[in-house]
């Protein structure tokens, strides 16, 4: 029986910390790795001491945006307990209380903060601030219709400056334009997923939905994916003494059309993370795009 029963506590200790990795969702990091932009761009990626700062500001990103992801959670709790996917999240599927899920943020928080401006003070603020719009999201603007993604893409935004700040280089404009049409095509794509999978439950699972159609999506798909080509390809264009940028254009038309592709015929998609993530033609064609890109910016 004693045997018994530490397997079953082995066991409980075991789903508890699964369920605590689960919270912070690592899966969704990726997204911090447009932290890397500027130093990309500013052609340091070669240089130690550039790419370790970068790096521990990516690690910040990843703290942060996972206490985000902890307070949605905590927040989202009834909702997601209706959602066919996430009613498996560890707050949702009761595996961990909202009590302890406050407890491991109260922790996390501060030390993604404070590293921040350990890092640099402006880097410091830019995290504040990341935090403060998804407290935002989480309480109002997820609730107002365009503005929900428009926030979304902020905090895509910010992480583009923050890598920029962190290393103080100088941030294209055409880089954060590039970002946040990019940005608004994920949050538009998510949101027809969401439409498609909850299908007549939709607006009770995130009652922003009820504002949404598929035609109005679509029509705003076609809008920021036309401008998401156009602005990338005026950067190629117009990138001093790298015109051979006009190179990678074919490989972002490739990346859009096949997430399009992914969006309306495998009816994926609610998850940018883990649809780049799980189809390797596109895992590919962004492998592609950034080792041409690095050529061409550094040997160029």
């Amino acid at each position: 029986m004693s045997r018994s029963m530490v397997g079953t506590k082995k066991a409980t200790v075991f789903d508890k910390v699964k369920g605590f990795v689960c919270l912070v969702r690592p899966k969704q990091w990726i997204k911090n790795l447009f932290v890397f932009s500027a130093l990309i761009f500013a052609k340091l990626v070669f240089e130690p001491a550039y790419l370790k700062t970068v790096f521990l500001a990516f690690l910040c990103f990843c703290m942060i945006s996972s206490c985000v992801y902890i307070l949605n959670d905590i927040i989202d709790a009834d909702n997601d307990r209706l959602h066919p996917k996430k009613r498996t999240r560890p707050i949702a599927s009761g595996l961990i209380s909202k009590g302890e899920a406050l407890v491991f943020l109260a922790v996390l928080l501060p030390v993604a903060i404070i590293s921040g401006f350990l890092l640099h003070m402006y880097f410091g603020l830019i995290l504040l601030v990341y935090f403060i719009n998804n407290i935002l999201y989480s309480i109002a603007v997820k609730h107002m219709v365009i503005l929900d993604v428009m926030s979304i893409a902020v905090g895509f935004l910010l992480r583009v400056i923050g890598g920029g700040v962190v290393i103080e280089v100088y941030i294209s404009q055409w880089i954060l334009l590039c970002t946040l049409l990019l940005s608004l095509f994920l949050g538009f794509s998510k949101r027809r997923n969401e439409l498609v999978v909850l299908e007549n439950g939709a607006d009770s699972h995130r009652k922003i939905l009820k504002e949404y159609s598929l035609e109005f999506i679509d029509n705003m798909l076609s809008i920021v994916t036309a401008s998401t080509v156009m602005a990338y390809s005026l950067y190629t264009f117009s990138s001093k003494n790298n015109y051979f940028m006009m190179l990678t254009i074919p490989f972002v038309l490739y990346g859009i059309f096949r997430y399009q592709y992914i969006i309306y015929m495998k009816k994926e998609g609610g998850s940018p993370e883990e649809t780049v993530l799980s189809d390797i033609p596109l895992m590919l064609c962004i492998f592609l795009w950034v080792a041409i890109s690095v050529i061409i910016l550094y040997l160029g």
